[in-house]
């Protein structure tokens, strides 16, 4: 502000979280805004805000009370609440998303205290460009909308899935430095099919059943040409939608506008990410790999997807890639006589014998890794695991599911039952592990290293699409960045204490294949790495 006078002015201007410096506003900055007397006297640094809000962090008693804490920090001072996340975001990062915000969201309408983003309820429909007006901001860039009914692991939470669609957004920040006045979060409330909320008066959203069939469709199509007409250089992102809706509505829009599914596309980019690391440590070729996934969604047959095109590249033809591909669900091992498939995953039903029993497929198959995208925890069980360690000298294991008590199997359990010989990575955190007197570190392989990379790179080069190419290119340069010291120690991923410089690095990769294929719509920039830097939000008091 260079101490000059802004609007608005006073108790506005505290409120404004935009604006507002709290403790850090000058001498000359109180006096020329109407802010003297309403402040104490000193004037703090930013770092020294940084030091009490670290203080006041550490008297809470457990990280939903954090969660809750941080998310009014960034109702209250954005510029603060960025700057806390930023110091150290291998320690907030599961505080402002997985897996603090899985427990955030199912009490979401009990916590409720001040709304971010917007809400468009299906009663509005034939309304949603005029509603999306109200919100202030005129360039939106970025949208990340959810309908609430396949949250994380946790199922339909209707609109409680908001705080989805704000962490995913104060990532894309915090991790890319994707600046946060262009990120709209958006809640499509289409009611909810979960009985608990429809009895609870503190529910926000609509107590009414989910629609489905041709008035959903037509709702989303509304909302897409608001989005459109509004703001015309908008990446959507969709994010956590039931299988249902999930895989028609990217097949609908992925060619026509700027637009993916991180479920299905980013979920699968961190995986490719983990496996091109894992073969750095195995020695083998991607088209040696022979894959096994237990959950046949749509996070398991996209990140099968994107394994198999990334096959193609090293020369296999798609169909011969899918073949190293094999999905397993509750009625046991997609193969050809079942008659209860899907046409999304037809591509990876193949000729084999019934089979009901994971370990039996394991035994039969000789998979190279299992995948974990289920939900169901402890499922990659002892017997899983062992039976792995046979067939593999370095068995991959991923439990991807969140949150946490969804995982397939935890990081001790990886490591002990296999002696150390897993590669591993999981969706959420787990502590260090000590086998046979040595200290693994596990990965968590999160999307985190893939979209807000992706957000960065879409934005400097105003893409049309978002293609499956671009995520090859990011899982690519994110193995890339992983050290043999690192891998050494059982990482697979960057630290995510470097998050912010892997992000860099991955979206200048991406940019530079957007400018490359001739999708960007801004012009290309003499040095591409440069310019994502200078326009890199950075979170200070300018």
């Amino acid at each position: 502000m260079n101490n000059l006078i802004i609007s608005p002015k006073g108790y506005d201007l505290l409120r404004n979280p935009l604006l507002n410096r709290g403790s850090a506003f000058t001498l000359e900055e109180r006096a020329a805004n109407g802010l003297e007397g309403l402040l104490p006297p000193t004037v703090d640094t930013l770092e020294l805000q940084i030091t009490r809000i670290n203080l006041q962090l550490n008297s809470l008693d457990n990280n939903l009370q954090k969660y809750l804490f941080l998310s009014d920090l960034q109702t209250r001072n954005q510029t603060l609440f960025f700057a806390v996340v930023m110091s150290d975001p291998s320690t907030f990062m599961p505080l402002i998303y997985t897996p603090t915000v899985g427990e955030a969201c199912q009490k979401f309408d009990h916590y409720f205290r001040a709304a971010r983003g917007l809400y468009l309820p299906i009663t509005a429909k034939g309304r949603i460009k005029a509603i999306m007006s109200n919100w202030p901001q005129q360039d939106i860039r970025f949208v990340v909308v959810t309908d609430g009914e396949r949250i994380l692991g946790l199922g339909d939470l209707g609109v409680n899935g908001m705080g989805i669609a704000v962490g995913k957004l104060a990532l894309y920040t915090a991790v890319a430095g994707v600046p946060p006045h262009l990120t709209l979060p958006i809640m499509l409330d289409v009611g909810t099919n979960n009985e608990e909320y429809i009895e609870d008066p503190l529910y926000l959203g609509l107590q009414r059943p989910r629609i489905r069939g041709t008035e959903y469709d037509e709702f989303i199509e509304e909302f897409v040409q608001a989005v459109q007409s509004l703001y015309p250089k908008c990446c959507i992102q969709w994010e956590d939608f039931a299988n249902i809706n999930a895989v028609p509505v990217l097949e609908r829009y992925r060619e026509k506008i700027c637009t993916y599914n991180d479920d299905i596309q980013g979920t699968a980019a961190v995986a490719l990410a983990g496996i091109y690391a894992s073969l750095r440590i195995t020695g083998q070729k991607l088209t040696e790999q022979r894959f096994l996934f237990m959950g046949a969604g749509s996070a398991g047959t996209g990140i099968a997807e994107l394994i198999s095109q990334a096959m193609v590249y090293e020369g296999l033809t798609i169909e011969e890639a899918r073949e190293h591909c094999w999905l397993f669900d509750i009625n046991g091992l997609l193969e050809t006589s079942r008659t209860d498939i899907a046409a999304f995953q037809f591509p990876f039903t193949h000729q084999h014998i019934p089979c009901k029993s994971f370990v039996e497929a394991i035994k039969s198959i000789k998979p190279t890794g299992i995948i974990g995208v289920s939900t169901v925890p402890k499922i990659f069980n002892q017997q899983v695991i062992e039976s792995m360690s046979k067939i593999n000298t370095h068995p991959i294991i991923f439990p991807y599911s969140n949150p946490t008590s969804h995982s397939e199997c935890t990081a001790e359990e990886a490591y002990r039952w296999s002696n150390g010989s897993a590669i591993f990575a999981s969706g959420s955190p787990f502590d260090p592990v000590e086998i046979n007197g040595h200290k693994f570190f596990p990965s968590q392989g999160n999307n985190v290293y893939i979209f807000p990379a992706m957000g960065m790179a879409v934005l400097v080069t105003e893409a049309l699409r978002v293609t499956q190419e671009m995520f090859i290119v990011a899982a690519k340069a994110v193995a890339e960045q992983v050290t043999q010291k690192q891998l050494d120690s059982g990482l697979i991923y960057p630290p995510q204490s470097q998050i912010l410089e892997t992000s860099l690095l991955t979206a200048t990769k991406i940019a530079t294949y957007i400018f490359d294929q001739g999708l960007a719509r801004a012009q290309r920039p003499i040095n591409i790495e440069e310019y994502i830097r200078s326009i890199a939000y950075q979170p200070k008091y300018t």
